[in-house]
């Protein structure tokens, strides 16, 4: 049974008995598609324009340019840098010349006459390793699609939790500045995303304690540093017509690999209609 269908095979050689011979060899044990060349400026224009050939067999003594040179055009184009080479001559055998074709490229270096089995052998084996490295780059790929899908919907459940989320989220640089916000943290604070984003937490936060207004971040950053978190408070969002929304407020700290607060995490819990009730419970009694 014929094999390696689907495969692209080109052989160069400058007499067309060669070439005639090359290719009723290998029609006669495998289905692939053959291409030919009788020189190697031809061979160069084929590999380029055609896509997808797998494995050149080259023919070394060619006039105007020689199988070296041809193979060493091929190795320098990007589109067929990487097509692997065996080489054919009947005249360059000594260890010299095959030492050259190595080094320019070539995968196999053999001599004519040809030995069909050999040469049939060497075939199978670049086509064989061709197929393997496609099985191994198709499961490479489908298990960097499977990683993808479960990263995507990782990121898809932690937004929903983000968006959907009752308590104000405000994610601050090192700075104070707010960098992201929640729907929450807008609707709370009666702010567009877009007006948040330009401003400093400073902006939209008081604490209770009149002495520590004006120097809260300062302490926030000092404290982050030594724990990496700060335990809730109670303090205030300042919305944008000025009221005072009741919050209960904790801030934790996001470190590099350095060791240094790349981010702070801010989240806020509106505490209205707690103090409502605690009040209404303290006026009763």
């Amino acid at each position: 049974m014929k094999r390696y269908a689907g495969f692209k095979l080109l052989i160069v050689d400058d007499h067309a008995h060669n070439l005639f011979t090359l290719r009723t060899l290998v029609e006669r044990y495998m289905d692939v598609e053959i291409l030919e060349a009788t020189s190697g400026q031809q061979a160069l224009d084929i590999a380029v324009r055609e896509p997808g050939i797998d494995l050149v067999i080259l023919d070394v003594q060619m006039p105007e340019m020689d199988g070296f040179q041809t193979a060493s055009m091929l190795k320098i184009r990007k589109k067929t840098k990487d097509i692997p080479i065996i080489f054919l001559t009947a005249a360059f055998k000594t260890e010299e010349f095959q030492l050259k074709g190595y080094e320019v490229g070539g995968v196999d270096y053999l001599l004519k006459p040809i030995d069909d089995n050999q040469l049939l052998n060497k075939i199978s084996t670049y086509f064989r390793l061709i197929e393997k490295e496609r099985e191994l780059n198709k499961i490479l790929e489908q298990k960097v699609a499977e990683r993808t899908a479960e990263l995507a919907a990782a990121k898809q459940h932690l937004e929903n939790i983000i968006t959907y989320m009752g308590e104000a989220l405000l994610v601050l640089n090192p700075e104070g500045e707010i960098e992201s916000v929640n729907p929450a943290a807008c609707k709370m604070l009666d702010y567009s995303e877009a007006d948040l984003l330009r401003m400093s937490i400073g902006d939209v936060f008081e604490e209770e304690a009149e002495e520590q207004a004006g120097a809260f971040f300062g302490t926030w950053l000092e404290a982050l540093i030594r724990t990496g978190a700060l335990s809730r408070i109670e303090a205030s969002f300042i919305a944008k017509d000025g009221r005072r929304v009741p919050i209960l407020f904790s801030r934790t700290a996001v470190k590099d690999s350095t060791g240094n607060i790349s981010h702070i995490i801010c989240i806020a819990k509106d505490m209205t209609g707690y103090i409502r009730d605690m009040d209404a419970v303290q006026n009763a009694s």
